[in-house]
């Protein structure tokens, strides 16, 4: 059972957080507060698993009563502001919920609580820039009234659809969609993924095998490579060529 501490404000938004935690069975409601100091005095007395903390309330704001604590618990953030996103990805943070949220959403976001438990210990924040945390290679994706933190080196490729692009993540059966441009995630990009066509850019880490006319990623992905994208294509692909 993972202990949770409830906090928000606002006594609505705090009713429906402590239903939501009654019905996602490893979950266990510890105590639930309706500011931030009084979150603060339960802890001095008592531990959690995991914190969900609205961020902005009075006196003192979710984000930086996280960043008080000398070694936090597991963090998910509940908030009607999504520009506070990628502050609260900065101390590590477990995920990001945008209100009004859904009990699905809120699940998401519990499972990943659970895979965090299980996959590593809780690491302290530590108030070090992006550069020191390696957010340089970190992109923030909206994507359904979510904001998902995805490591450059997990995608795949990513697959341009009018105004959409779709996110190939490595060990995600389904993409991340969001409303971008292809032109606009390139810019964003390191510089080991390169545009093959139109419709795609591709990690050249992930590549398998190419051909004439493609790239094949894996068993099930063949993609085709633009004749207007061959030559730069070729001349990334020279810089680690070998053989005749």
């Amino acid at each position: 059972m993972i202990r949770c501490l409830a906090i928000d404000d606002e006594p609505l938004a705090l009713q429906q957080l402590v239903a939501y935690i009654s019905k996602v069975p490893f979950l266990g409601l510890a105590a639930q507060c309706q500011s931030a100091l009084e979150a603060r005095a339960f802890l001095e007395h008592d531990t959690v698993d995991a914190i969900f903390c609205d961020i902005n309330m009075p006196d003192l704001n979710g984000m930086e009563f996280v960043k008080s604590l000398a070694v936090p618990p597991l963090i998910v953030f509940t908030t009607a502001y999504s520009e506070y996103a990628i502050e609260g990805f900065k101390v590590n943070a477990v995920d990001y919920l945008l209100k009004p949220f859904s009990l699905q959403e809120f699940q998401r976001a519990a499972n990943r609580l659970k895979e965090r438990l299980v996959a590593r210990p809780i690491e302290p924040y530590t108030s070090t820039p992006f550069e020191e945390e390696g957010l340089e290679d970190v992109l923030f994706l909206k994507s359904d009234r979510r904001i998902i933190k995805v490591n450059t080196s997990d995608i795949r490729y990513i697959e341009g659809m009018s105004e959409y692009i779709k996110v190939w993540v490595d060990n995600q059966p389904k993409p991340i969609i969001t409303l971008l441009s292809m032109t606009k995630v390139e810019e964003k990009l390191p510089k080991y993924f390169v545009r093959i066509h139109r419709s795609y850019i591709i990690n050249l880490n992930k590549i398998q095998e190419v051909n004439k006319n493609g790239v094949i990623v894996d068993a099930k992905t063949y993609l085709p490579i633009g004749d207007m994208y061959k030559e730069s294509f070729q001349t990334r692909l020279g810089e680690r060529l070998l053989g005749n």
